[in-house]
């Protein structure tokens, strides 16, 4: 059976044809667009890459190189020998994994009474999570409400400040005011209650847009190196971005020094460091990116 496509357009138009000339030269300039956006991109990883296994006379005499020239190990040889490096790296690894379950558990119980148009002093909240997009209380506030806390040196203070994000708890709220709710009302009927409801129906329907929340949060709090110099002072609490920031900031001799050893390949260890700082991200997105664009478009296009 086919379709007439003529009537389903109006009079005067004509079909485009995409083996056309013009079709094949935009195709074309999209290619090379994209194309050299990619290399744009890629080409400072990849010299990243290659200068951790590189040799220190290497990366000085060249300025720029995709191979070495010759391989060399030494650098992730003495990253994971050095207790400073792999207490920064364990540090990250067990912040992001709390702070991520963290950050998650509360946005997503925060944003599911929100969804209920019944819930008394709703509009009162949802303007209050709103202004939040505008105004934030700045640097020294927040240091200041940390400060009072107790939460100085301590791990907490890396994942409790920032634990919702108001534009993701919209998006969320959003999401979880299209489920369908005769699903809701079929549960009550068979005696659930509302923590029934949401554990038993909410969160089983909801894992596209909490794989996709887990990844905005941990690559959040990943990255994250404002916070561990604002809130930690002692160097054995440091984290791999901080580790990462002052190996390769200006003034990287004070890091230098608190690693306790003579010997420093100085950019091949700033580059392998970068390495694994990065590595794990992009090792970890691809698992999680069929659910990416669904779980982000779920919350905010409403059908």
């Amino acid at each position: 059976m086919s379709a007439n496509t003529s009537t389903d357009r109006p009079a005067g138009t004509s079909i485009k044809h995409y083996g056309s000339l013009g079709s094949r030269v935009f195709d074309t300039l999209n290619v090379i667009l994209l194309g050299g956006l990619a290399l744009i991109t890629v080409l400072p990883l990849l010299y990243v890459l290659a200068g951790s296994f590189a040799t220190e006379s290497e990366i000085s005499t060249r300025p720029f190189f995709l191979w070495p020239e010759k391989f060399v190990t030494s650098t992730y040889e003495y990253v994971f020998a050095n207790d400073t490096m792999l207490r920064a790296l364990l540090t990250t690894v067990v912040v992001t994994a709390v702070g991520t379950v963290v950050q998650v558990a509360l946005t997503f119980t925060m944003a599911y009474p929100l969804s209920k148009k019944y819930l008394p002093g709703r509009a009162l909240v949802l303007n209050l999570v709103v202004f939040t997009l505008v105004f934030g209380g700045g640097i020294v506030p927040t240091f200041l409400v940390v400060r009072d806390l107790g939460l100085l040196d301590s791990y907490w203070a890396l994942i409790l400040p920032l634990a919702i994000n108001p534009f993701y708890l919209i998006i969320v709220k959003s999401f979880f005011q299209e489920l369908p709710q005769a699903l809701e009302e079929a549960a009550r009927i068979d005696g659930c209650n509302e923590m029934g409801v949401f554990f038993k129906i909410v969160l089983p329907l909801s894992k596209p847009i909490i794989a996709t929340f887990s990844l905005f949060y941990a690559v959040g709090i990943w990255n994250d190196y404002m916070s561990p110099l604002l809130y930690i002072n002692d160097n054995d609490k440091w984290t791999l971005q901080v580790l990462v920031r002052q190996l390769t900031s200006p003034d990287a001799a004070n890091a230098i020094s608190a690693l306790d050893t003579v010997f420093f390949p100085a950019k091949g260890l700033m580059f392998a460091v970068v390495v694994i700082a990065t590595l794990p991200i992009l090792l970890f997105y691809p698992f999680l990116q069929k659910h990416f664009a669904k779980g982000v478009l779920i919350g905010s296009v409403k059908e």
